[in-house]
């Protein structure tokens, strides 16, 4: 929020500053107040964190990328695309900090904001079809992996999807689940004296 401030601030100081160039006749002053008057209105449109974890994850440094993408606090002060991407990003790299649920909510997030390419689309309903999948919710997982099929048009993503097909196949359903956390789960040997 404070960083949001304080874009509007610069921006209209350096507005005020070009606007008062121009009227006094310093024509090339004003056109080189244009370079960051443009930078400052670009970062309200992209976020200066989104751009360098995506720059990391091209890279291959996750853990910069992570910690770039935990720097946003505010999301919400975003476009709505971005606040899609910022949530989707922190919801595939903090998965194993957030938990299943958390991690659950943010990818939900993102789609009702909506992604742009059809590839995130995919890959979004593929997390969450792994997520239901580990949660005992398989038919859900069965329509996010179809909906997931649909997306990728490009079949980057059709080995994935066949292997989460194959594992949901191994996962026990929701009445096994229930039966085994009933029963205490794996007996204890008894202690040898």
């Amino acid at each position: 929020m404070i960083g949001f401030v304080i874009r509007i601030l610069v921006t209209i100081l350096i507005l005020t500053g070009m606007v008062a160039l121009f009227a006094t006749g310093y024509w090339g002053w004003g056109l080189t107040a244009l370079l960051p008057f443009s930078i400052v209105v670009f970062s309200f449109f992209r976020n200066e964190y989104v751009i360098l974890a995506l720059n990391q994850m091209r890279l291959g440094n996750q853990d910069k990328a992570k910690s770039y993408i935990n720097r946003i606090k505010s999301p919400e002060y975003m476009p709505r695309r971005q606040h899609a991407y910022v949530l989707y990003l922190k919801a595939l790299m903090n998965a194993q900090d957030l938990g299943f649920s958390q991690s659950e909510q943010l990818l939900r997030k993102s789609l009702t904001l909506g992604l742009r390419t059809s590839e995130d689309n995919a890959v979004a309903r593929m997390h969450l079809a792994g997520i239901c999948a580990q949660t005992g919710r398989r038919p859900e997982a069965n329509a996010l992996l179809t909906e997931a099929k649909k997306f990728d048009k490009k079949g980057m993503l059709k080995d994935q999807i066949k292997m989460l097909q194959s594992q949901m196949q191994v996962v026990p359903s929701k009445n096994q689940m229930r039966m085994a956390q009933m029963m205490g789960g794996r007996k204890k040997m008894p202690k040898m004296r």
